[in-house]
């Protein structure tokens, strides 16, 4: 029962390839982010940009899975 599995895959392609986009955005927030706080560690603020680049990163592999599990099979 699993065939309509990659159909779920393939619609969700498009958003994941711009989610894609988005997660290197996020890794050079992140290391900009990075440099920033070793720079000034006082500043919280760039612990939080650097959490939201690690949630960009991951924003693909989110996308995929969200895609597939909505195909009912």
């Amino acid at each position: 029962m699993d065939d309509c599995r990659p159909l779920g895959f393939l619609i969700g392609l498009p958003f994941a390839l711009v989610a894609l986009v988005l997660a290197l955005v996020g890794a050079v927030v992140y290391v900009i982010g990075s440099i920033l706080s070793c720079l000034c560690p006082c500043c919280i603020c760039f612990a939080g940009l650097a959490n939201l680049a690690v949630a960009l990163v991951k924003l693909p592999i989110k996308v995929i899975r969200w895609f597939v599990d909505l195909i009912p099979c």
